[in-house]
């Protein structure tokens, strides 16, 4: 092995994870799979976290070709064993701080990081969506990528579209995010708390923030408290969870333009992208109305 060959990664832990050539096998989180593939890189298989089920969340998956990616599990059905029976010589997962292994006990991701090199990125909201993007585009470019320029040149015509409309001549429409819970009630989005939702806000989209109160990233509200934020236009959380918006809107007025929101986002630019389009879409059909 000479030092040219051989692959090494620094994660958002700081620890250095090393193989003795570029690994080709990658089992990543779902949300980093998804991401991943997004750069150019295919992900051997994927994994869920404890809000997942038997099937892979199709609101998280983004593009990744599903007949062609394998699917571990999720929560307590995932083990060591069951994690390397695909025989992946790198493990991609996430954390929300403190370099704990999102959707994987730690009884799970001690024995695997022994098994297996594991890489970590930092997809809290410490950081801002650029970041993350950056960290996952350097880690994609050292399995193999390669530079996407037209990807790039997507997202800049995204967000200066986005930027326009949003500082129209009829003002900022009034958008809120949210996740419905069921016919009563909805966890509305601090969109300071959110790296994407940032994202919209620096591009002058005015997002409704809650009123102060118990919740770090949502503030849990009733039906009417959360329709008389009087939304012009809704971004609704549509991971398997979450129930359908249409059950929490009931017989409140259902004309405001809704965008599909998976609130654990893909970071490549392509998909960041398409989800700016939507937005944009969405604030010239209020604008409209």
């Amino acid at each position: 092995m000479t030092e040219q060959s051989e692959w090494r990664f620094s994660d958002d832990r700081g620890q250095l994870s090393t193989a003795p050539r570029r690994p080709e096998r990658v089992l990543a989180y779902v949300q980093a799979g998804a991401t991943l593939w997004g750069l150019g890189i295919r992900p051997q298989g994927i994994f869920g976290s404890d809000h997942d089920g038997p099937g892979p969340d199709r609101a998280k998956t983004g593009t990744l070709p599903l007949d062609e990616v394998a699917y571990a599990g999720a929560g307590s059905a995932l083990d060591v064993e069951r994690l390397l029976s695909g025989r992946p010589d790198l493990v991609v997962a996430v954390s929300y701080g403190g370099g704990h292994v999102y959707g994987l006990a730690p009884e799970t991701a001690k024995p695997l990081e022994e098994r297996v090199p594991v890489v970590v990125i930092d997809v809290s909201q410490a950081r801002t969506f650029e970041e993350i993007g950056d960290r996952f585009a350097e880690l994609a470019r050292s399995l193999g990528a390669g530079h996407r320029a037209d990807a790039d040149a997507d997202l800049d015509a995204a967000r200066e579209r986005l930027r326009t409309l949003a500082a129209g001549p009829a003002g900022a429409p009034r958008v809120v995010a949210l996740s419905p819970a069921g016919p009563d009630q909805a966890h509305v989005a601090r969109p300071g708390m959110w790296p994407e939702l940032r994202v919209l806000t620096e591009l002058g989209v005015h997002l409704v923030e809650p009123a102060p109160g118990p919740g770090a990233n949502w503030s849990t509200l009733g039906r009417t408290e959360t329709f008389a934020l009087r939304p012009d236009v809704i971004l609704t959380d549509i991971r398997a969870h979450a129930a359908p918006l249409d059950e929490l809107r009931g017989g409140e007025d259902g004309s405001a333009p809704v965008v599909p929101w998976n609130p654990e986002p893909l970071y490549g630019p392509r998909d960041h992208a398409r989800f700016l389009g939507l937005v944009a879409d969405a604030l010239e059909a209020a604008a409209a109305r």
